[in-house]
C-alpha cells in the first residue's frame, strides 16, 4: 500500500505539486482539492502512517511540522486566522496513509467541521 502512496510520489517528484515549502525534514504544497481559499497539506518525509503512530522519537519532527504550519500561515497571509487539521485513521477522515497536516484559512472557518 505503501507503494502506492501519492504523498510519497510527490515528495520524489514523481507527481508534479505546487509545492508551498520543502526541507530536509518535511514538504508542504497546495491541496487540489482546496476546502478553503488556503489549503496547504504539509507532510514529514519519514513514514508516519497515522497520527496514532506518533511515538516519542518522533517529538522534535511533530514540533517541527507546527514551525512549518506557522511560517506558511504568515506568508500566506493568514493573519486572521486559520486552523490545521490532523486527521486520524479512515473514521476520522483521513484519505491517505501517510500522516499529514492541514493548514485551512483565507476565510471564516465554521464549528463544528463537518
Amino acid at each position: 500500500m505503501l507503494a502506492d502512496n501519492i504523498f510519497l510520489k510527490i515528495i520524489n517528484k514523481q507527481i508534479p505539486a505546487k509545492i508551498a515549502y520543502e526541507d530536509d525534514a518535511c514538504l508542504a504544497f497546495h491541496d487540489v482539492n482546496q476546502q478553503a481559499p488556503v489549503h496547504v497539506l504539509i507532510i514529514p518525509k519519514q513514514i508516519i502512517r497515522t497520527h496514532d503512530e506518533v511515538g516519542t522519537g518522533d517529538k522534535e519532527l511533530m514540533g517541527h511540522l507546527h514551525l512549518v504550519a506557522v511560517r506558511l500561515a504568515k506568508e500566506l497571509g493568514l493573519g486572521d486566522g486559520y486552523r490545521l487539521v490532523i486527521n486520524c485513521k479512515e473514521d476520522g477522515g483521513q484519505s491517505v496513509p501517510h500522516l499529514h497536516m492541514h493548514l485551512l484559512g483565507g476565510r471564516p472557518l465554521a464549528w463544528p467541521p463537518g
